[in-house]
């Protein structure tokens, strides 16, 4: 096939990529705040680049910290299932460790917090407002009551499933 060229129209090798797009966190602040700021829902306070649980002056900028956008918006980070037989005669321990587990993360981490807890066909869905707490708390139920923990974290939508059933 002497006549043969590998680009049809003869134009040469392409040199065009497929540019993926960047993804878009609505609940991520485009910038820095002014400082200080505080949370007209919640009272944690922005300051220093950081959210924390510090007591707001009197001419703090008001503004909805990412937590209680999220919160009000029903827009969880993270979820966590708990499943499983051993559910129905642990439940409220199983619920207090969550919540021990939420306490000692959001005295620390402000916008780490517990959203919703839904009883949905003999499981319960914790929702978050980041992706750490599910993990942190499926870890914990982990250790404290052995089962089987699964976590699925899908990077581009910046959400995490954990699943915990004994």
């Amino acid at each position: 096939m002497a006549g043969h060229r590998k680009n049809p129209a003869g134009l040469g090798a392409r040199h065009d990529r497929l540019v993926q797009e960047a993804r878009h966190d609505t609940y991520k602040m485009k910038g820095k705040l002014p400082e200080p700021t505080a949370c007209p829902q919640c009272g944690a306070v922005y300051h220093k680049g950081r959210w924390t649980w510090t007591a707001a002056p009197r001419d703090a900028h008001k503004s909805l910290c990412p937590a209680c956008h999220r919160i009000n918006d029903k827009y969880p980070g993270g979820l966590l299932t708990l499943k499983g037989p051993y559910l129905a005669e642990h439940k409220e321990e199983l619920l207090n460790l969550a919540r021990n587990e939420e306490k000692a993360e959001r005295d620390e981490h402000p916008l780490s917090r517990i959203m919703s807890v839904d009883e949905k066909k003999g499981a319960i869905e914790i929702s978050t407002t980041d992706a750490h707490l599910p993990q942190r708390i499926g870890e914990a139920l982990h250790h404290a009551h052995q089962g089987t923990l699964t976590i699925h974290y899908a990077k581009e939508q910046k959400f995490i499933r954990v699943t915990w059933a004994r």
